[in-house]
């Protein structure tokens, strides 16, 4: 076996002769090393025997040179943890022993082969092995130029030939065992991959059933509203003024119709794959969501109910993304929904202005008296808002106002136009 020098030097010729950087070797199995060991010691052995032969027919004087040739192979316990070092050290070796017969040089030979090929398979570094296999072919020419095959006994015929078939064996249980474990791998893998499609499906039905929820909530909490509040007014004037109560009734009716349309709308986006599929016919009497377009008359309803609101629109109008618009939309109706709430007899003013880098909504009340229909809020209205106006970027300021009165402001990043 190699003694502790001598590794430490092939470790310091593999790292002279790979460059800086290189990416270390994987590191061997204890199954790896033993065979390696038991190659070098084969090989050993054999140029042993022929320099035994060597010597006893060339005298007594041969003992000392023939001492050096089994010393030529046993690099090669450490042919895939150093192969390039292991090279460099076999060729001198092989070179210097080649004239000391025939035989000897051919058992190089196949030392050398073992060396160029361990280096070629571990090899890390394909500048490396420019200069080093090319040193191998020349070192073959000038070991085989003279030499014969060796005659070998029976014996070592068999065992020449069980050998790499118990090699060849050896791999493809390797390969099998290497392939099973890659399937299981792969298996594990998909696996994997499914539970985090899985997992990611329930993430998405949640956050889904909360823009549904936050949906409804708009739509029904506005309309609802108004059409208590026009019920409860037609209510008290029915006996003393019927023709305002009548008018009240009406609105209550037309409130009923729009909270009916857009909950058909919420509802429809929602049925179009499961039930419609992708049909155009089925789907062509959806209409768009709400924007900013519609705000007039969301501010007309909310007059009807009898709270009176001046809508401002400051800037240039231009075009702004349908998210956007909704967004902003919801934010008016939620906060004048919450005024005819919580600030009944109160005046309220909606602003919206296209600044050049943003879309401010803005609503704002007097203050005012609470209504009953205040009992019905839980509070979702303004988390809602934010968490829609988040996924735009946006920002939601709620407070009470310095003079009285409460203010609901929007902040919408728009691209520069």
């Amino acid at each position: 076996m190699i003694n502790l020098p001598t590794a430490a030097r092939l470790r310091a010729a593999a790292r002279l002769a790979e460059p800086p950087g290189a990416a270390p070797p994987p590191r061997p199995t204890r199954r790896g090393q033993a065979f390696d060991l038991a190659l070098a010691l084969f090989l050993a052995f054999a140029c042993a025997r022929y320099a035994t032969t060597a010597s006893e027919s060339h005298g007594t004087d041969w003992y000392g040179p023939m001492l050096l040739v089994p010393l030529v192979p046993l690099p090669l316990a450490l042919r895939r943890r150093l192969p390039l070092a292991v090279l460099w050290a076999v060729l001198p070796a092989a070179l210097l022993v080649r004239h000391q017969s025939e035989d000897i040089a051919y058992a190089a030979g196949v030392a050398v082969i073992v060396a160029a090929y361990s280096a070629a398979a571990y090899g890390r570094r394909p500048a490396a092995l420019l200069p080093s296999l090319p040193a191998a072919a020349a070192t073959l020419v000038v070991l085989f130029d003279d030499a014969k095959l060796p005659h070998f006994p029976n014996a070592v015929i068999a065992l020449l030939v069980l050998v790499p078939v118990f090699a060849v064996a050896y791999e493809l249980r390797m390969w099998r065992r290497r392939v099973d474990e890659e399937r299981e791998r792969l298996s594990a893998l998909e696996r994997g991959r499914l539970a985090a499609l899985e997992h990611a499906a329930e993430h998405a039905v949640e956050l889904e059933r909360a823009r549904i929820a936050r949906e409804l909530h708009d739509v029904v909490t506005h309309n609802v509203s108004m059409m208590t509040i026009q019920a409860g007014a037609a209510r008290k004037i029915l006996d003393t003024a019927p023709d305002k109560a009548r008018e009240a009734m009406a609105a209550v009716e037309a409130g009923g119709r729009a909270a009916m349309t857009e909950l058909r709308q919420v509802m429809g986006l929602l049925t179009i794959d499961s039930e419609t599929g992708d049909d155009p016919a089925a789907t062509a009497d959806l209409s768009p969501q709400p924007g900013l377009g519609r705000l007039d008359a969301l501010v007309d309803g909310v007059r009807r109910a009898g709270l009176p609101v001046e809508l401002t629109v400051t800037g240039e109008r231009r075009a702004v993304p349908p998210g956007v618009e909704l967004a902003a939309y919801r934010v008016v109706q939620e906060a004048l929904t919450n005024t005819v709430k919580h600030a009944g007899g109160a005046d309220a003013a909606v602003t919206v202005e296209y600044a050049p880098g943003h879309l401010r909504v803005e609503v704002t009340d007097t203050g005012g008296r609470t209504t009953g229909a205040a009992a019905t809020g839980n509070g979702r209205g303004l988390i809602g808002l934010r968490e829609r106006l988040a996924v735009y970027g946006g920002t939601l300021h709620t407070g009470p106002r310095p003079r009285g009165g409460y203010r609901v402001k929007a902040l919408i990043p728009l691209e520069s136009s």
